[in-house]
């Protein structure tokens, strides 16, 4: 039997007719697709995201702290960026803030770009390492927490009791494109 015979029988025989009494189809019920919207989680979303976070977005704000600005920078993180810029100028300039943020994310992932080579998509700890959340967790409390983290498994916290790990899973998987 040629395959043109086997396709002929299996799907043509069943709903064959005639010209005077057509083949009856079934009826289905119609089926409603609901299609979810993709959300992809790219650098705009992580940073609206962590910016969401740190201070609910909003470029004015100081902390009881001293940290300031949508992504609650310090004044010694600023420094090490050779950002030397006063606090009302700092907090009056988005553009300031969102550059600094691009500064300091560079600056985590060279410094912790070997362990992002090696451990990426691996579980570490129990937790799922991913690029975006080890730059996050080095946001919130500095890339010297992330590598004694590797080593030691011990979790830094900063001053409002957050853990690295929780950045480290809240802010993981997005695509950062750095």
């Amino acid at each position: 039997m040629r395959i043109s015979t086997i396709f002929l029988s299996i799907f043509l025989i069943p709903f064959s007719g005639t010209p005077e009494r057509p083949a009856e189809v079934p009826e289905y019920e119609p089926m409603e697709i609901k299609v979810e919207p993709k959300i992809v989680k790219n650098m705009e979303l992580f940073l609206n995201d962590l910016g969401h976070q740190e201070s609910g977005n909003r470029y004015d704000i100081v902390n009881r702290f001293g940290y300031m600005g949508r992504y609650q920078f310090g004044k010694s993180t600023l420094k090490t960026l050779k950002i030397r810029v006063s606090t009302e100028a700092f907090l009056s300039s988005p553009d300031l803030q969102e550059y600094a943020m691009q500064q300091l994310l560079k600056y985590n992932k060279r410094r912790l770009q070997k362990y992002i080579d090696e451990y990426a998509g691996d579980t570490v700890h129990g937790i799922l390492v991913t690029e975006s959340g080890l730059l996050a967790a080095a946001h919130l409390g500095g890339q010297g927490s992330v590598k004694k983290w590797f080593r030691t498994g011990k979790i830094r916290k900063d001053g409002n009791g957050i853990k690295i790990t929780n950045y480290m899973q809240r802010f993981g998987g997005y695509d950062l494109e750095l």
